[in-house]
């Protein structure tokens, strides 16, 4: 008698391990057996959520020889959130003004974390930064520029009249001014 006892050898298309970036898609690359027998899977792969998955193949030859192999996929996040800024960037405030902090947000509504100083008594450049971390530790980060700026002119305040009348051949003295 002859005996079959050798199982299809399963061969899997694509890698293995395979990596799923968080909210991607996955798609099944398949596999193929040594003696053309149907390749049957089981197993699913959630992308909404990071994690370990293990997806089986098995074909079962005319025998009822049974090849089994497994593929691992892991759901990664690799992402940092995206900060969006609200109001203007570059910022201007006039010296001695008032720096009002506008504020960010990120896509995936973590906490926002500002860092950094405007002295609106000292012309400058001023940079604030943004940063938020997500459940998986990316930490994303967006900066402002905030520049304070001497843009007023100074105001002159004369001394004395406004036209003033001098005598001719009399003296004129200056009387002066302020700003």
């Amino acid at each position: 008698n002859v005996v079959d006892t050798t199982a299809p050898v399963i061969a899997l298309e694509g890698a293995n391990p395979m990596e799923v970036e968080l909210k991607g898609t996955y798609t099944e690359p398949g596999a193929t057996s040594n003696g053309g027998e149907k390749v049957e899977t089981s197993g699913t792969v959630d992308t909404a959520t990071v994690g370990t998955y293990t997806i089986t193949y098995s074909a079962k030859d005319d025998s009822g020889n049974t090849g089994t192999a497994t593929r691992t996929v892991n759901v990664v996040d690799t992402t940092a959130p995206v900060i969006a800024l609200e109001g203007a960037n570059p910022m201007e405030v006039e010296l001695k003004g008032t720096y009002e902090e506008l504020g960010a947000t990120s896509n995936g509504g973590e906490t926002v974390t500002i860092t950094g100083t405007v002295d609106t008594a000292t012309v400058g450049t001023y940079t604030i930064t943004y940063s938020a971390k997500d459940d998986s530790g990316n930490t994303g980060t967006a900066t402002r520029t905030v520049n304070v700026v001497d843009t007023t002119a100074p105001v002159i305040t004369l001394i004395g009249a406004n036209p003033m009348e001098v005598e001719l051949d009399g003296d004129y003295t200056d009387a002066g001014a302020t700003s």
